[in-house]
């Protein structure tokens, strides 16, 4: 049965703005700590933040003095995230732009091409966004993919049909030519947080980091 990729959209953007709306904040507004650890000693240039929420990593990334461009699927959330960017004296820096990734995707090549936790409850191609992603990679620059191996622990009502791929697999899935790229880190790591009631839980996540080669004229 074909998919009417409208309704996909808007369906997706509808649960997101009301999981948006039902709470002032929805993230703590901290970086995650993946980018945090692994854009340490890049010069800063240009950026693309993919899925940036309320806009903790933009912002974190506006401050250490990059330009970025920050996509999201929320309309309520990219508000919030360019009020937190005013408040933090960095709304120069970032450009906000409204996109569902699956049909759209921003213009545009960058440095630091950042996909953090792009997981979704709805249909979502997500390997031809993250192909796209690794295309807007100027030569020289860094492609930087973290998410889940799973639910976290303790999950009650898993979601049928949610996918998460292994670093390795998501590699695989990029198709990206030996001689134009080498592979930095691929690797899972464990990530202890707090679940909604407040109690200590932990996740695995894995973080996929490539970088691409340096034109040679």
């Amino acid at each position: 049965m074909a998919t009417d990729t409208n309704n996909t959209s808007a369906s997706a953007e509808a649960f997101w703005d009301e999981r948006y709306n039902q709470s002032g904040r929805l993230w703590s507004g901290e970086p995650n700590a993946a980018l945090v650890r692994e854009t340490e000693g890049l010069a800063p240039g240009t950026a693309l933040d993919l899925g940036c929420g309320e806009g903790g990593d933009a912002i974190w990334l506006a401050r250490q003095g990059w330009r970025v461009t920050a996509t999201d699927i929320s309309r309520v959330a990219l508000g919030r995230a360019a009020e937190h960017a005013a408040q933090a004296q960095v709304a120069d820096r970032v450009d906000w732009q409204h996109h569902d990734l699956g049909t759209s995707f921003p213009a545009g090549n960058y440095e630091l091409v950042s996909a953090q936790f792009l997981h979704s409850l709805h249909e979502m191609p997500r390997e031809e966004i993250l192909r796209n992603a690794a295309a807007a990679v100027v030569p020289g620059g860094t492609l930087l993919i973290v998410g889940h191996m799973g639910f976290p622990a303790g999950e009650t009502e898993p979601h049928p049909g949610v996918d998460f791929p292994s670093p390795q697999k998501v590699l695989a899935s990029l198709e990206l030519p030996d001689e134009q790229w080498d592979v930095l880190v691929c690797d899972t790591h464990e990530h202890h947080h707090k679940d909604p009631d407040g109690q200590p839980s932990t996740r695995t996540n894995y973080t996929l980091k490539m970088g691409r080669h340096p034109r040679i004229d």
